[in-house]
Parts: structure tokens; sequence; C-alpha cells
């Protein structure tokens, strides 16, 4: 686990995506006690360094459409000829349609934060198209991945875009049924299985009127309009069948995976969560979130999106630029840093110990 030490905050700027939910972020450098990183996270002048990648490229994003969307149209084809010969066939060729669908869902994460075109008009009808392709409202969901970003590694500000974590106090002053619930929630069955069902479920309606506005909820509408418009043509066309056995397992298993890669981003063992007294935007993006390291084919597919740290420290920087930022910038190299396997033993990881500063298992549970 990395030890966190003081954070130099003095002065501050705002940093915002297009959803206008701000973020206030330090200007100085953050400090770390000594420990497996004796060193500044950032530099002094960490918000002119990732300035400098913070600029959308149309020739890289036209190209990152065609590679994402042209291979996916292949394999649906493939999969509706497969289909009339074994749907056995359409099994394995499942696998990378989840994967592409999942670049779909990384590529509207890129327009929500206004990064993937320099337009903000291209970004919100390739944002609007991907979503409806990934079953998600997109002007809805880039309000609330807003706020997470504002808003994570904050105890007092959790519940937006966040994989729900209690404390071990909050877990310990539970009824029984209450944390029989929350063990359910937190098992990788439920997680993995169900988790995807849910959100494409939750996803049909608007959240509290509170956090979503007209906006948000027009967007909601809107995209389950296109939803049920597509769902009716294809049966009218008497193809409805065909296309559920193509689609449905595709989108849940990229949601599974995508539910998995958003969970090890941020929970591990030496995570970051602080209260909102003491909670920084800088720290928060560089200490709680991993760099996870993925073989260069699941990088690939996932838009590089296991730099989190790169991407929380500024949202802004495009998908196709994060391993540039990463590799020219040593210093955020002292980001947590963990491989997929480690990847998957995070799932064992339940409860905040803040008296320990840093996620446990239920078996850790003091007595």
């Amino acid at each position: 686990m990395v030890e966190r030490g003081s954070v130099a905050s003095n002065s501050a700027r705002t940093i915002s995506d297009q959803s206008s939910t701000t973020v206030t972020a330090p200007s100085n450098a953050v400090n770390v006690s000594p420990g497996p990183v004796d060193a500044a996270i950032v530099p002094e002048k960490w918000q002119e360094t990732v300035a400098r990648y913070a600029q959308p490229r149309t020739l890289a994003a036209v190209r990152q459409l065609c590679t994402t969307f042209i291979p996916l149209a292949i394999l649906f084809a493939a999969m509706a000829m497969l289909l009339e010969v074994h749907y056995g066939f359409v099994a394995l060729l499942t696998i990378p349609t989840a994967l592409l669908l999942l670049r779909s869902f990384i590529i509207m994460h890129d327009c929500g934060h206004g990064s993937f075109f320099s337009s903000r008009r291209w970004n919100d009808v390739v944002g609007f198209v991907t979503g409806v392709l990934t079953l998600t409202p997109y002007v809805h969901w880039r309000k609330e991945h807003a706020i997470h970003h504002a808003t994570s590694g904050n105890l007092d500000k959790r519940g937006f875009g966040d994989i729900t974590t209690l404390t071990v106090k909050e877990y310990q002053a539970l009824p029984w049924w209450s944390r029989l619930q929350y063990r359910a929630y937190r098992s990788p069955l439920i997680l993995l299985g169900f988790g995807p069902i849910w959100i494409t479920l939750k996803h049909r309606f608007p959240g509290p009127v509170k956090a979503f506005g007209p906006k948000e909820r027009l967007s909601v509408y809107s995209t389950d309009i296109v939803l049920v418009a597509i769902v009716g043509i294809a049966a009218l066309c008497g193809v409805l069948g065909s296309a559920l056995l193509l689609y449905l397992p595709a989108v849940l298993l990229a949601g599974a995976i995508g539910i998995w890669l958003f969970y090890v981003q941020h929970q591990f063992e030496g995570t970051y969560w602080q209260r909102a007294g003491e909670w920084d935007y800088a720290t928060a993006a560089l200490y709680g979130s991993t760099y996870l390291r993925l073989p260069k084919v699941l990088q690939w597919f996932t838009g590089d999106i296991g730099l989190h740290h790169i991407h929380h420290l500024s949202p802004r920087i495009p998908n196709y630029t994060l391993q540039t930022c990463h590799n020219e910038n040593s210093e955020f190299h002292a980001a947590p840093t963990i491989g997929f396997w480690e990847g998957i033993k995070t799932l064992s990881l339940k409860l905040w110990d803040e008296d320990r500063q840093r996620l446990i298992r239920f078996s850790e549970l003091p007595r």
C-alpha cells in the first residue's frame, strides 16, 4: 500500500467538462511521505503539463471510429450468417463483439468529456449514437459521470457513478439484513452477473430531479424512443428474435467487463478516500485511480482507460493520447500500478477502513 502525506493546496482553479459540473483542483504540488514512492506525485505546474495533451485530433478520432465500427459491423454480419449454422459459432464471436461494444462505450465516454472531437456538436452526435448502441442515455450519463469525477475519493459525497462502498463503522452499524444485502451486492456474482442487467434497466429512467435537469431527462426519453423504434422495426421485419440472440449476450458481456474495469480503477487496497475537509482533487486522481496495465490487445479494446490516473487528473485528454502523456512524464509513474490478475483479486475487497486507510476484506473486520 502506498502512503500519502500532506497536500499543498493554497490556490486553486476550476476544471470543468461539457456537462457544466465543476471540480476544484489545487495548483501546487502533491507531496507524499517516504514510502514505496519517495517523490512528488505531480509537478508544481501539473495543470500546464496535462494541458499540452488535452487537444482532440480529428484524424485520430475518425480513425478510431473506423477501427471500431467497421469490425463491429462485420462481426454482427458474420454472427447473423452463422446463426443459421450453429449458435456455438455465434457464441465464439460474442467475445470480440462485446469488446468492440466496450470500445464504443469508451468513445461515448470521451465524447461526454468533450475530448474526442474538438467540436462539441460532433461529440454530442457521436455520443448519442454510441449511447444508443450501448443502451446508455448519453447526456444523462455525462452528467452522472461528471459528478463522479468531481467527487471521486470523497467519503462525504458518495453515491453518483460509484460502486457503493461502506466504511467499517457504517457496515457495523447496520442491522443484520442490511449487512446481508451489502454482502450480496459486493459479491462478484451480483456485480458482474446481475450488474449489467440492473444498469440497463436503471438507464431507462431519469435520476433524481435535484441532480438531473430537463436535458438529462430528455436524453433518457429520446434514447428509449429510439430503442423502441429499433425493436419495432426489427419485429416488423421478422428478425427481432435473431437480433436479440446476437446483441443481448454481447452487450451484457461488455457491461460485465466494463463494470470490472470501473471497479478495479478505484477499488484497490491502497486507494484514496478522505472526508470532505481533507479531500484533494489531484491526490484523489493520482492515488485513488489505478494504472491498470493490460495486455496490448485488451488495452486497445478498452481505449487505454486503464491509464485512469491520467484520465482523472485531466478528463479533457482524449483516450488516444493518454499513453503518450503517461510515457512522457515520469512523475505520473508514481500512481498505483496493478496488472490484470491483481485486478481480479481486488474483487475480494469490500469495506473502507478509515483507521487503517485501506480497503479490507470481510475476513479482516475488527472484532
